[in-house]
């Protein structure tokens, strides 16, 4: 065991919180956090305002104890503190476990891709000669390309959506890297929507709501990612609407990013909804399994350590739905291969996988109903009525569909809990669903997004 202090042990806690955290997200709520003792079992991390102490607390308090507590078992429990300074002078420590020098390294080399442009909010990593096109995101890399060619004429806005870790920051972000590197005369902007929320309360307290407006008006390409948060902000989704108003008439580039598309964002005026439909909507798919070995192998590339030919496709053939846990797992084989100083066997490699493979949550049939209820933007008490409205009706059968296929629930048991429905009801939904979703790509990108919510906690 080896004594080190607070600020390496946070920076190897947030190498592990990014892989199970957005990249928007982490820039927005991590950025300016740090360690500032340990003590009794007790850590104190210390955040830069209530609201992200108040956000830490209640969106990724789990995360960041589970994280901590691989380090230290001995810890029992965090507290969130506001404080903008560290501190100077005597270094607080906790204990962690040895690591190799290669290993820091490593972590070193990961914690320099954090950096973000303090002036446009880029990442300079994110561009399109690194990014991988396949046929899960193929038509929204094409959008991309039209942009660029012509911003603020073709495809305003371009609206983003899929699932969590599918690389929609990564596309969104290259546009705005290529336009800053090719127009040097343009004022290009990236942003969470979350930090457009704490600028805008920001600037409420000390009274700079003009400075507020006139500052967003100003970009010629503003991105904001991760939309769905302003659901719900109605003083937000006003200002975002004249700001929206404000760049459209002017020609300016407008790119967006969610993990649903606008008519599924419970919570938005439908005038604001109505500016989200209004240019290009384009989905990311999970990523088929050429595409996973191709983004494994761009990767590997990139460092010193190469695994096997083997070992990729075996992390590529068992992590399918995220590209950021797909790279995850590479990152720690290449990790443990620079601490052994050797390649890893595949036997190795599967053992040290087996952590990074997240196990599939367990789903209710109460689950089912109250998330596609919510995804259809109705009641769940409907979807048990003798109805046979429309808005119902397909819902519903989506439920029976979900059901039977992922859940493998009886037909009678179907029908049961959704109303007292005769079993052969349940059969023909079911058909009906899995042949439309066959021919209509839109309801089968409906369902994918459905389950990517029920299964992953989007």
């Amino acid at each position: 065991m080896e004594i080190v202090d607070n600020k390496k042990v946070w920076g190897e806690a947030l190498i592990e919180l990014e892989l199970v955290v957005s990249k928007a997200n982490f820039s927005t709520w991590f950025k300016n956090t740090f360690v500032s003792k340990s003590e009794s079992g007790i850590v104190h991390v210390c955040v830069p305002n209530a609201f992200v102490r108040d956000w830490l607390s209640t969106k990724y308090h789990k995360n960041i104890l589970r994280v901590l507590r691989s380090k230290n078992p001995s810890i029992r429990a965090i507290e969130y503190v506001v404080s903008k300074v560290q501190p100077q002078g005597t270094v607080q420590t906790i204990v962690v476990q040895q690591q190799s020098d290669d290993a820091s390294s490593l972590n070193q080399l990961r914690l320099g891709d954090l950096d973000i442009n303090k002036n446009d909010g880029l990442n300079p990593k994110y561009t399109f000669e690194n990014f991988i096109v396949g046929p899960f995101n193929q038509l929204g890399y094409a959008a991309a390309q039209g942009i660029i060619k012509n911003p603020g004429m073709t495809y305003n806005p371009l609206f983003v959506y899929g699932g969590t870790g599918l690389g929609k920051t990564h596309l969104i972000q290259a546009i705005g890297n290529h336009i800053k590197k090719t127009s040097r005369d343009k004022k290009v902007y990236y942003l969470t929507s979350e930090k457009f929320t704490l600028d805008y309360i920001d600037s409420v307290q000390n009274n700079k709501t003009q400075f507020f407006k006139e500052r967003y008006r100003k970009y010629d390409l503003l991105i904001m990612d991760d939309i769905q948060f302003v659901s719900g902000k109605e003083k937000t989704q006003e200002e975002l609407f004249h700001l929206f108003n404000s760049l459209y008439e002017n020609n300016k580039q407008i790119v967006f990013s969610s993990d649903k598309p606008p008519k599924h964002i419970a919570g938005i005026e439908e005038r604001l909804r109505s500016r989200f439909e209004g240019g290009m909507i384009t989905d990311i798919q999970k990523p088929d399994y050429e595409s996973r070995l191709a983004i494994l192998k761009s990767k590997v590339v990139e460092g010193q350590f190469k695994p096997t030919s083997e070992v990729i496709e075996y992390i590529a053939s068992v992590i399918q739905d995220n590209i950021r846990e797909l790279e995850g797992a590479l990152n720690s084989v290449i990790c443990q291969s620079q601490i052994k100083k050797r390649d890893l066997s595949i036997q190795e490699a599967k053992q040290l996988i087996k952590n990074n493979i997240r196990p599939q949550k367990t789903v209710s049939i109460k689950d089912v109903i109250s998330v596609v209820s919510r995804f259809y933007n109705i009641e769940e008490r409907v979807l048990f009525e003798k109805t046979r409205r429309k808005e119902v009706v397909k819902p519903r059968q989506i439920v029976m569909y979900i059901l039977r296929e992922d859940l493998n629930t009886s037909y009678p048991y179907i029908g049961q809990k959704l109303g007292g429905r005769d079993h052969t009801t349940v059969i023909h939904a079911c058909e009906k669903i899995r042949r439309d979703s066959q021919q209509n790509p839109v309801l089968q990108q409906e369902i994918e997004h459905i389950k990517n919510i029920l299964y992953n906690n989007v």
